[in-house]
């Protein structure tokens, strides 16, 4: 299953369309006073996709839609001078229709109701002065959890259907669109708040069987000031279900990991730097991953233009653990292709970015994305040797309605009879998405 080790998550920011609005419930508020806020959730996400080319054996091309409604209540209460307590509770509904995706692991028949985040908190506020404003936060439950930028732990993604495991893998379909994020058990302590040096502990259970119901520990310690921020992250894994794990998610089982990274602008206006690098210690190996990112946005000239060069690399073995879409398109789903149905799945590979975007309207953000991808080691593994270029628009109509649709051309180097896995050829796949998404 390591094909599937992969997900979507979105940052709130309403220019960057539904592909960034994915996960993220948009709130109303249903009542407020000076020590008590309460708020409804809601996002609904609908997409059709077509894929000519297939990735998993079967011939023709794929035609499907997705879709998910994500609806809940959110409540903090004030404690006054002892902080204030804080919960969550989503459901999501969910489906796919049609040939299901061009992986092959939806088949166009899942349909779900479950509930995504069910979680309660309690924040310090001024209660401890030397660790800042709600140096203590305090949570458990049903929640996402993200370390970083989420090269290694964005969310409990991905979103299978029953296309993989005689079904036993489903988890309500729409994969793409990826409607649940929450990992199932978490206890998380916060410490330092966001500013200055500041860190965490976390015990984390996945009940996702794409994430073999992986059990770990983590920890993490972070610098963070005017230039950016400097963090170090340590993972154990306690435990993983050994019914539905692949061999590679097996050495996740006292598997140690550590990783250093940064972000920030380093002191230079209008510039973005990040890097992590990480390292698996591994019963069976020693695998390692990272990548070094610099952008720039010319501020001063029409359309605000932003370009942005990455290299990132993953051994031969690497495990994704559970990377997933976080600051925008190619992070950490590199092409939407590759990165969602054919492969490389941030494993074995080398891959150069080069991203462009335009803002040529407040509203509208127009980007190309370009991915080269060099397999590290073909030993026993499939040549994904290739290079893709996705155009797309984000376009958000008015705060309750956002467009996306989005142009794939992905050409392998190997098909699926000489060493890789698209079926019919090695010519350029033509594929397509629209996406909108409704958030109130």
């Amino acid at each position: 299953m390591e094909h599937t080790l992969k997900n979507r998550r979105l940052r709130q920011a309403v220019g960057l369309g539904v592909a960034l609005l994915v996960g993220q419930v948009q709130a109303v508020e249903l009542y407020a006073d000076a020590d008590t806020k309460v708020t409804g959730n809601f996002l609904a996400v609908y997409g059709m996709f077509n894929s000519p080319k297939n990735y998993d054996g079967r011939s023709g091309g794929s035609t499907w839609r997705e879709a998910f409604i994500k609806y809940g209540l959110s409540v903090e209460q004030s404690l006054g001078t002892f902080g204030g307590v804080y919960g969550t509770a989503n459901l999501v509904s969910s489906g796919t229709w049609g040939d299901g995706d061009a992986s092959g692991v939806t088949t166009g028949k899942e349909r779900t109701t479950k509930f995504d985040e069910a979680f309660a908190g309690w924040r310090s506020g001024e209660l401890f002065p030397a660790l800042g404003k709600d140096g203590v936060d305090l949570s458990f439950g049903r929640q996402v959890i993200t370390l970083g930028d989420g090269f290694i732990v964005n969310d409990d993604g991905p979103n299978l259907g029953k296309g993989v495991g005689d079904g036993e893998f489903n988890r309500g379909g729409a994969y793409y669109i990826a409607a649940r994020h929450a990992f199932d058990k978490t206890a998380v302590v916060r410490l330092g708040g966001k500013d200055g040096v500041h860190g965490s502990l976390m015990w984390i259970k996945s009940d996702n069987p794409a994430q073999a119901m992986t059990e770990m520990a983590v920890g993490t310690l972070e610098y963070s000031a005017a230039p950016g921020t400097l963090g170090l992250t340590y993972i154990h894994g306690i435990d993983v279900d050994e019914r539905f794990a692949s061999d590679v998610q097996r050495q996740r089982k006292g598997m140690n990991l550590y990783s250093l990274r940064g972000a920030g602008n380093a002191g230079i206006d209008n510039a973005h730097f990040a890097f992590e690098l990480a390292r698996q210690d591994r019963r069976d190996s020693q695998e390692n991953a990272g990548y070094a990112e610099a952008g720039y946005t010319f501020a001063d000239l029409p359309w605000s233009p932003d370009l942005t060069y990455r290299y990132a690399r993953y051994s031969k073995n690497w495990d994704a653990m559970f990377a997933g879409f976080n600051r925008g398109y190619g992070t950490w789903v590199q092409g939407e292709v590759t990165g969602n149905y054919s492969g490389p799945y941030n494993t074995n590979t080398a891959v150069q970015h080069v991203a462009f975007k335009v803002k040529p309207l407040e509203n509208v953000t127009l980007g190309a994305l370009f991915f080269d991808y060099n397999t590290v080691s073909t030993r026993g593994q499939l040549n994904l040797d290739g290079r893709e270029l996705d155009l797309y628009a984000e376009w958000a109509v008015n705060e309750h309605l956002i467009i996306t649709p989005l142009l794939g051309l992905y050409k392998p180097n190997k098909d699926a009879e000489t060493g890789g896995n698209q079926v019919g050829g090695n010519g350029t796949n033509v594929y397509s998405q629209l996406v909108v998404a409704v958030p109130f």
